[in-house]
């Protein structure tokens, strides 16, 4: 019996160790969104990107003139400041999408965001 029971566990323990290791990753995490052709989006600081942020992140109790008393301590209420945060925005807001805690943004101004930040992120 324990002859046969040994191989049994062996090959089961194998299995699962193997199996452990297996994990579906996020293409878009990994590569960003392959959605959005910049090409054909315009997205500028202060018609676009500006409206999107004041109106989706810089609210009351999130990134306006009061962040300094939320976690993560970050306004976004000027260029200088949206810039300065280009990177996490980029990771939050377009490839985690985890960004506003309200919610996605919608893809259209997700790609807004992408482009602009794409190309460059221009105080334009």
């Amino acid at each position: 019996m324990k002859k046969t029971i040994f191989p049994i566990i062996t090959v089961l323990f194998l299995i699962l160790v193997s199996a452990n290791g297996c994990y579906n990753d996020n293409k878009e995490l990994l590569y960003g969104s392959q959605n959005t052709d910049c090409s054909t989006v315009q997205a500028k600081f202060g018609t676009d990107i500006i409206t999107i942020i004041t109106g989706k992140c810089a609210i009351s109790g999130c990134h306006d003139a009061n962040a300094a008393a939320n976690p993560a301590g970050i306004t976004l209420q000027s260029y200088l400041q949206v810039s300065a945060n280009k990177d996490r925005i980029n990771m939050r807001v377009v490839l985690e999408k985890t960004m506003p805690p309200t919610g996605p943004l919608t893809p259209a101004e997700t790609g807004k965001i992408q482009c602009w930040l794409a190309n460059g992120a221009q105080n334009n």
